[in-house]
C-alpha cells in the first residue's frame, strides 16, 4: 500500500496515465544541469512526501536550517503507532524502495522484491517508511537543493556524518508521531544508520537489522572512497562544487569525473570471482579489443560504462562526494568510548547480516559486530550470512536469500 492506497493501485495525485516514461517529469525543472540529477521543488513528486524537520544540529557543531526529509511509506499505520518500520537505504538508493518506475520515478524501487503485500517486508502488516537520507539528491535536504538565499549550497554543504542523518530522521519519526519502531532494516550505509540509531536511540528500536556493515569505516573503504571523491572533485567542471549555475547553464557538471568514481566502485560492489565467471577476458560483442583504429572494450569494460551512465542521469555528483564523505566518517564508537563500549548501549534485538564474497565489507566485520553484541549485553543476536557469489551488492540481487533473513527478523517471537 502507498498511504491508505492499494499498493498496486494508481493514485491520482501521483501517477498518470503515462506511466511507462521513464523521465516523466523531470525535464521543466530550470534550476539544474540538462544531465537531470536532482530532484527539485515543481518536478513531479511521484510517490514523494515531505515532512519539515526544522533546524538540524549537526556533529560538526554546525546548524543546518530548514532541513526537508523527503519519504516514501507503504502500507497503513497502525492505531497505536507500533508497526513501523524504518527502511535505510544504500549509498546511490533513494526513498523509491519499491513499486515500479512512473512519472517522477524513473527506475523500479530498489527493493521491490522485499517491500510489498506478502513479501518479507509485509505491507499487510507493517508500515514502512523510506527517507532519503540527508544530503541525498532525490528531495531531501542537499547539497543541490536550495539554501535559504535561494542558491544552491554547493561548495557551502558543511561536513556531514551518518550520525547527522540519523537527526534528521528522529526529526521524521516525530513529525509521524513514531516514538519507537518496531524495527529498522538498513543495506549498507543503510545499514550504518541503523546502527546509529541502536546505539543513539536504544529506547525507540525494538529491532535492527544491520545488513552489509560494519562498526566503523576501515582504512581501506575510506582509500577507496577518498579516491572516488577525488574522481569527481578534480573534474574540470567540478568548479568548486558551484557547477548548477543557472540559464544558460554553465555546463553539464563532473559527470565525466563521476562516472570513473561510479567505474571503481562498482566493482568494489562485486565479488572477483562473479566479475569472473560473467565476464572472463571476453571483448564486448562486435567490438576488437585490438583494433589500432577503434579500440574495442572487453566485456567488463561495457559493463561498468553502462553501471556509469545509468547513475549520470539520476544523481548529483555533489551528493556522491557528500555521502562517500560521510561513510568516511562511520564510526559508531566516536565520542562513546570505541565502537565496543558503544555497543552495550544497544537494547534492540539485533540481526547482522553479511554477504559471502563482500570484499567492501568483509564478513570478518559481521562477525566482531555479532560477536561484541553478544559479549555486552544480553540481548539476542543473530548472525545471518547470505551465501551468494556476487558480493556486497547480494542485498539487492538474491531476494529470495534475502527475504529468509528478513522475514523471521521481523517476526513476533524474534524478539
Amino acid at each position: 500500500m502507498v498511504g491508505n492506497e492499494d499498493f498496486e493501485g494508481r493514485t491520482p495525485e501521483s501517477i498518470d496515465d503515462d506511466a511507462t516514461r521513464p523521465e516523466s517529469g523531470h525535464a521543466s525543472s530550470p534550476a539544474v544541469g540538462p544531465w537531470r540529477p536532482i530532484w527539485r521543488p515543481g518536478d513531479e513528486p511521484g510517490w514523494r512526501k515531505f515532512a519539515q524537520v526544522g533546524d538540524v544540529k549537526l556533529e560538526v557543531g554546525d546548524v543546518l536550517p530548514d532541513v526537508v526529509v523527503c519519504y516514501q511509506t507503504y502500507g497503513t499505520l497502525n492505531a497505536d503507532r507500533s508497526n513501523a518500520v524504518l527502511v535505510e537505504h544504500g549509498f546511490t538508493a533513494d526513498s523509491h524502495a519499491a513499486g515500479p518506475a512512473l512519472p517522477g520515478h524513473p527506475e523500479p524501487g530498489w527493493w521491490d522484491g522485499i517491500i510489498g503485500p506478502g513479501k518479507a517486508i509485509d505491507t499487510n502488516t507493517f508500515f514502512v517508511v523510506v527517507p532519503n537520507a540527508l544530503g541525498g539528491c532525490q528531495g531531501t535536504t542537499s547539497p543541490g537543493q536550495l539554501a535559504p538565499d535561494g542558491r544552491p549550497w554547493g561548495s557551502r554543504w558543511p561536513v556531514t556524518t551518518i550520525r547527522d542523518m540519523v537527526s534528521t530522521e528522529v526529526g521524521l519519526a516525530d513529525e509521524l508521531g513514531i516514538r519507537c519502531w518496531y524495527a529498522i532494516v538498513g543495506t549498507s550505509m543503510g545499514g550504518m544508520r541503523a546502527l546509529e540509531w541502536a546505539v543513539g536511540y536504544p529506547d525507540r528500536v525494538k529491532r535492527a537489522v544491520v545488513i552489509g556493515v560494519g562498526p566503523q569505516a576501515t582504512a581501506e573503504q575510506i582509500a577507496l572512497q577518498t579516491i572516488q571523491m577525488a574522481s569527481i572533485i578534480e573534474d574540470p567542471d567540478y568548479r568548486g562544487g558551484d557547477y548548477y549555475g543557472e540559464p544558460p547553464f554553465l555546463g553539464r557538471g563532473p559527470v565525466s569525473g563521476m562516472a570513473q568514481a561510479r567505474r571503481l566502485g562498482h566493482v568494489t560492489y562485486r565479488s572477483e570471482m562473479e566479475l569472473h565467471q560473467r565476464f572472463g577476458n571476453s571483448p564486448q560483442e562486435g567490438e576488437l579489443v585490438l583494433d589500432a583504429t577503434r579500440r574495442g572494450r572487453y566485456s567488463v569494460m561495457s559493463y561498468l560504462d553502462h553501471a556509469a551512465k545509468r547513475l549520470e542521469r539520476r544523481f548529483d555528483p555533489n551528493t556522491y562526494v557528500a555521502l562517500n564523505e560521510a561513510m568516511n566518517h562511520h564510526d559508531i564508537g566516536r565520542d562513546r568510548g570505541g565502537w565496543r563500549d558503544a555497543m552495550k548501549q544497544i537494547s534492540a534485538v539485533l540481526t547482522i547480516v553479511g554477504m559471502e564474497e563482500d570484499r567492501l565489507y568483509p564478513l570478518r566485520l559481521q562477525k566482531a559486530l555479532a560477536a561484541e553484541a553478544r559479549r555486552r549485553n544480553g540481548n539476542p543476536v543473530s548472525l545471518q550470512i547470505v551465501r551468494s557469489i556476487v558480493g556486497h551488492d547480494a542485498f539487492l540481487t538474491e531476494d529470495d536469500k534475502m527475504a529468509a533473513v528478513i522475514r523471521p527478523a521481523l517476526a513476533e517471537e524474534s524478539s
